[in-house]
């Protein structure tokens, strides 16, 4: 049975990181497990005259060091005054490089079961999605599934956790098991929306979605189907705000319905992950 004991929160300090942090406090309230919170600094600096990148020198990778420690201190201090949980436990990771790189060594070194990040920007603009390197870390991270949360979203207990899904991969037990934990410990129903790119169905899709049937069969749950290639945006949109959706999950690899939605310029209009906190699952074969 699988377990979220270790979970990583990526951190710049900002409202939006604090506020993600907080959430997934609340969420696994009941749960004793360990936060990692992880601050990256830069170790280049763009020359102002030239343009140029630059190393920084030794004395100012100090002090960057410095501040990040101090900064992940006041966080650490803030959060347990906040919530006040003998469950959870911090630990505090101040390293310099690249932000998906370190993730990533970070993730296997710790065997980090979640990672959390903030989901920060311009309401309407691409930023929106992408603000805090959500998507390229999904890119690059496959070794455990990411949650990102909406910049100043308050928890609400979550009743119903949509799951969309073409169908095509990641109907299966491995890949949706964090699905499956996250609304078993809240007592969440599944909703499954299937927004079909075909009108029929291929003989693998339908198989992938009896296997899912089999999965959720000791999980309230629900199936959905919408036919609607050129909007899915505006689709997903909707059936997270009718029905008050509280969180909702997407299975990912690469050159699939998901990196393909969040290409489509629609996507970039639209304010549809401003409100709902959003579960991307590594396809596990």
């Amino acid at each position: 049975m699988m377990s979220f004991k270790n979970i990583l929160v990526a951190t710049d300090f900002s409202n939006e990181a604090y506020n993600a942090l907080f959430y997934a406090t609340q969420m696994f309230k009941s749960k004793p497990c360990t936060f990692h919170l992880i601050h990256m600094y830069d170790d280049l600096a763009a020359d102002p005259k030239s343009k140029n990148v630059l190393f920084v020198g030794k004395k100012e990778l100090t002090r960057l060091h410095k501040s990040s420690q101090d900064n992940l201190t006041k966080t650490a201090h803030r959060i347990v005054l906040d919530t006040d949980n003998k469950l959870h436990q911090f630990n505090l990771i101040s390293c310099k490089g690249s932000i998906t790189t370190r993730i990533s060594e970070t993730i296997n070194d710790l065997q980090i079961d979640l990672l959390i990040m903030g989901n920060k920007g311009k309401t309407g603009a691409k930023e929106l999605f992408m603000g805090s390197n959500t998507i390229r870390i999904a890119n690059t991270i496959t070794q455990c599934p990411i949650l990102a949360i909406p910049k100043e979203i308050a928890y609400k207990p979550i009743d119903e956790i949509a799951f969309i899904t073409d169908y095509k991969k990641g109907c299966n037990k491995k890949t949706i098991a964090p699905l499956l934990f996250i609304a078993n410990l809240a007592a969440a129903a599944i909703r499954v929306l299937h927004i079909s790119e075909e009108e029929i169905m291929s003989s693998s899709q339908v198989s992938n979605k009896k296997l899912l049937k089999t999965c959720l069969k000791t999980t309230d749950y629900s199936f959905d189907a919408i036919w609607n290639y050129a909007d899915k945006a505006n689709v997903i949109k909707n059936f997270l705000k009718d029905r008050e959706i509280k969180m909702f999950a997407m299975a990912y690899y690469r050159r699939n319905f998901f990196e393909r939605l969040v290409h489509e310029p629609v996507v970039m209009d639209l304010s549809i992950y401003a409100n709902t906190p959003f579960l991307i699952l590594p396809v596990k074969d």
